[in-house]
């Protein structure tokens, strides 16, 4: 495995706010830079991909639980399952934006981090289907969640990108 790409800026500024010795689920979890970074946190991880192979040197830990599963086709992998955080970074399925806010527990946390329309000047990703419209996360979850913070903004480091970017919270009251 090569260097491993620091967390995103974002998810390191919120991951905080998740319940202390929660489980977080990584959806889309790539080569585990999230996981990785929760795990030091002292959160129990679920990390789910449809190739997980990023990830297997956490196979054997007791605070992981990996899934190679394709997130989009068949049914929501985690049926009732709650959640105490959720980080979902350079990833995006709208089918599943109606699941998050119920896959969260009380008092959990959503942090929500990819690419928004205007992206295509910069790079990949292009395709609209995986870029964000204008103010798509908060239309998404402020009618269940609790708005902590949310973006719209390019970003030029570590490469220049549009990002949208949304933390909410599920308030146990």
């Amino acid at each position: 495995m090569g260097p491993q790409e620091p967390p995103s800026p974002w998810v390191e500024r919120f991951a905080a706010l998740i319940p202390a010795r929660g489980t977080v689920l990584d959806l889309a979890c790539g080569q585990g830079r999230h996981a990785r970074y929760l795990l030091a946190l002292a959160y129990r991880v679920v990390a789910i991909d449809i190739d997980v192979s990023g990830v297997t040197d956490l196979a054997d830990r007791k605070d992981v639980e990996l899934i190679e599963a394709d997130l989009e086709t068949g049914p929501w992998p985690f049926g009732e399952r709650h959640f105490d955080g959720i980080v979902v970074a350079n990833y995006l399925y709208r089918p599943h934006l109606p699941l998050l806010p119920k896959s969260l527990a009380p008092d959990g946390v959503l942090i929500f981090d990819t690419f928004a329309r205007g992206n295509e000047r910069y790079g990949r990703p292009r395709n609209p289907d995986f870029l964000l419209a204008p103010n798509e996360l908060l239309e998404a979850f402020a009618h269940e969640l609790q708005v902590v913070a949310y973006e719209h903004a390019f970003e030029p480091e570590p490469r220049p990108a549009m990002r949208q970017r949304i933390c909410a919270t599920r308030r146990a009251d």
